[in-house]
């Protein structure tokens, strides 16, 4: 019996060994960035890619919504025996009306069925504040607001994200860290680390009261400090999920956005890439909804554009005994999301060119149906409100231009007029942050009906309009600071139509902004001046700390009522720009 047991123990022994795993682990990640709840496959949700039949120009290619985002993933997942999902921030913030009217529940909710699995923020976690932020990860409900529109809790209690937020350069009061900095996963008994951040610019990109308590610290030190932390405890593998962006210089080209050269490259995320640990073995990225997939120093570093049009996928392989990356041996590439709308022959060219593995994803995925029937119940809930006629236009208002855009003009004058009336706050003019002209309103053929989820998804915040006085001295400052010492290139407010001045290029600053008008008639140093802002600005967002000082502040309600007030009589375009710019 004894000689039985051991033969028996040596044979179990034997056959432990040989199915123990051997060789490296691999672990498929699929990233995307800058969802800001684009839960519809909408039809302006296109890319940017090469003509099959003439590569030299370009053609626009359907892509993107939650569904057909969802299948992507799951067609990616079935390739891999380990995935995970990850997003580096902006889920929410700057969205349609099936986002925000549900203050954002919707987005969370569906990203939770999407199967997200770890997320960075994005600056625009913070749009209302930390305490809503809070809410909206950790569950519960809103009370409701008198006179908002917005429902919470819409079908049932809010139940929280799902998926792990990781943020390692927020710091609250306490000196504590407002999320977790990272997380790690075990894979076949080899753990990866994920560590996030967002922007240190996020105090100057959302309203200054809502962040207050917390210090948006130096993203490479932070990262650095957290890969230190996580080398101590034995991880090897690791990961950085950042809301901080660049550009490359071939972004132009629609193929550019797999080009691993990367000819050009520029923008925060790549000096602070330049600064982090050599540690660090990939890189996820955000915020300037681009689309690029740079190896620089043999670390990758990607972005999938935005709006849910794109995936970035990275097959890590990574070596067993040592527990790290083996970079030389991992694969990565950017993917468009097809829809119902992509052409089918743009679809199979871009399928044939892909990589075997990842041609066969985008082949066989399918929306989700679960992911489908979610977003249609919040969009049935938002018809009503969504689809309402609120005005007319007399042709394109769009957002494309160096200056004062016409979208801008169209917001700018919309302000104006809503509180240039004494009772109103008597404002002489209105300037506007280009950043919050989130979306063009086009007409085929004019006069075209303007429906509310346009404008609303044209201008999300919700943000209040200030009117407030500055001395003429201040407002000629205000100006000049557009373009601060340092700054490469100006951040131009957007005035109405009773505000103009040449921009003098080639100046030193404090002269660049020449022949300055209010009302037609030159300005005076020692003038007082009524004019209007949003709220955001108001507070002294996007940089423009000089409006905090405003005097004799009026509040005039909500952005939007104006701009839909302004609508009723049907603006047309103005073609001519407020900001001359002069070399």
């Amino acid at each position: 019996m004894r000689k039985l047991l051991v033969s028996l123990s040596l044979v179990i022994a034997l056959a432990g060994c040989a199915s123990a795993p051997s060789g490296p682990v691999e672990v498929r990640l699929i990233a995307f960035n800058d969802l800001h709840g684009h839960l519809e496959a909408a039809p302006g949700l296109t890319l940017a890619w090469p003509d099959p039949a003439q590569p030299e120009r370009t053609v626009r290619l359907n892509a993107g919504g939650a569904a057909y985002l969802a299948g992507a993933v799951q067609a990616l997942r079935a390739g891999a025996r380990h995935s995970l999902v990850l997003s580096s921030g902006d889920l929410i913030g700057a969205t349609p009306l099936v986002s925000a009217l549900f203050l954002h529940e919707s987005t969370i909710d569906v990203m939770n069925r999407l199967g997200l699995d770890i997320a960075a923020p994005g600056n625009h976690e913070f749009d209302a504040g930390r305490a809503e932020f809070e809410r909206l990860i950790g569950g519960g409900c809103r009370a409701r607001e008198e006179r908002a529109a917005t429902v919470s809790c819409a079908f049932e209690r809010h139940a929280g994200a799902r998926f792990e937020h990781v943020a390692a350069n927020i710091v609250t009061e306490r000196g504590a860290t407002l999320l977790a900095p990272s997380t790690t996963r075990d894979f076949d008994g080899v753990r990866v680390g994920f560590i996030g951040a967002v922007t240190r610019a996020t105090p100057r990109l959302v309203s200054p009261s809502g962040v207050v308590g917390l210090r948006f610290t130096d993203e490479a030190d932070a990262i650095n400090a957290e890969a230190a932390r996580l080398r101590a405890q034995g991880v090897e593998a690791l990961v950085v999920l950042i809301h901080e962006g660049g550009e490359i210089g071939n972004q132009g080209s629609a193929a550019g956005w797999n080009d691993t050269a990367c000819g050009n490259r520029r923008g925060p995320v790549f000096e602070i890439a330049r600064r982090l640990s050599r540690d660090i073995d990939l890189v996820f990225t955000a915020h300037t909804h681009q689309g690029y997939r740079c190896v620089v120093d043999g670390v990758p570093i990607l972005q999938a554009t935005a709006f849910g049009r794109g995936l970035s996928v990275v097959d890590l392989v990574i070596d067993r005994r040592s527990g790290d990356v083996d970079r030389a041996r991992s694969r990565h590439r950017n993917l468009p999301v097809f829809n119902s709308r992509s052409d089918p022959a743009l679809r199979a060219a871009i399928v044939a060119a892909e990589p075997a593995p990842y041609a066969e994803a985008l082949r066989g995925a399918q929306p989700v149906a679960a992911v489908a029937q979610r977003v249609a119940q919040y969009v049935a809930a938002a018809a009503p409100l969504a689809q309402r006629v609120v005005g007319r236009i007399g042709g394109n208002f769009e957002r494309a231009a160096a200056t004062d855009s016409s979208a801008g003009r169209l917001i700018a004058d919309a302000q104006w007029l809503a509180t240039r009336a004494s009772e109103r706050g008597g404002a002489q003019f209105a300037l506007m942050n280009p950043g919050g002209v989130r979306a063009d309103l086009r007409c085929a053929a004019a006069p075209c009906e303007v429906t509310y989820g346009e404008v609303f998804t044209m201008q999300p915040f919700g943000n209040r309009l200030t009117v407030m006085t500055l001395s003429g001295a201040e407002l000629k400052q205000l100006l000049e600071d557009q373009q601060r010492p340092g700054r490469a290139s100006p951040l131009f407010l957007i005035p109405s139509a009773s505000l103009s001045y040449r921009w003098q290029a080639a100046a030193a600053h404090g002269s660049r902004v020449q022949d300055l008008r209010i009302g037609g008639r030159p300005w005076r140093a020692d003038e007082s001046y009524r004019f209007t802002v949003n709220s955001f600005l108001a507070e002294g967002g996007d940089g423009m700390s000089l409006l905090a000082q405003g005097r004799d502040r009026l509040d005039a309600g909500l952005d939007l009522e104006a701009l839909i007030a302004h609508l009723a009589s049907t603006p047309v375009p103005d073609p001519t720009p407020r900001i001359a710019l002069a070399p």
